[in-house]
């Protein structure tokens, strides 16, 4: 038997490493390569990550793009089962709070919001196929 995944067009390569204090609790602190988070849930997205950026009808503007970083990478370790599938509202509210500190204004993090609240369910359901071999 194999594992595999579908992947998916991203738009987007980070060129530095990132940190972000999620304060998402996590049992087992994970290293995915990309993707590292400790148990305290303090997030490394190292260079080199890709990501597809803001989905859906959102523009890609400045002020979204380290949310997308952020919320993509929480999502993948949602559907890798790392973070608990019960923790996909806090990954939404770690988006609003970047994006309003990165000057997104009230009224389009709002849509934001409630556009990953009401859209991102499909999102982080596991992602990992198998096939006979």
């Amino acid at each position: 038997m194999i594992k595999y995944k579908k992947r998916r067009k991203y738009k987007y390569t980070l060129h530095s490493d990132f940190q972000y204090p999620t304060k998402i609790k996590v049992i087992t602190p994970k290293d995915l390569g990309f993707l590292q988070i400790d148990s305290n849930g303090y997030l490394l997205i190292k260079s080199g990550y890709s990501w597809d950026g803001p989905s859906g009808p959102a523009f890609d503007t400045i002020n979204f793009m380290q949310g997308s970083l952020v919320h993509d990478a929480l999502y993948q370790l949602i559907r890798e089962g790392v973070i608990e599938q019960s923790q996909r509202k806090k990954a939404d509210n770690i988006l609003k709070e970047i994006c309003r500190k990165d000057g997104m204004s009230k009224m389009r993090v709002w849509w934001v919001y409630y556009g990953v609240r009401f859209g991102g369910k499909k999102a982080v359901k596991p992602d990992m196929l198998t096939a006979p071999l």
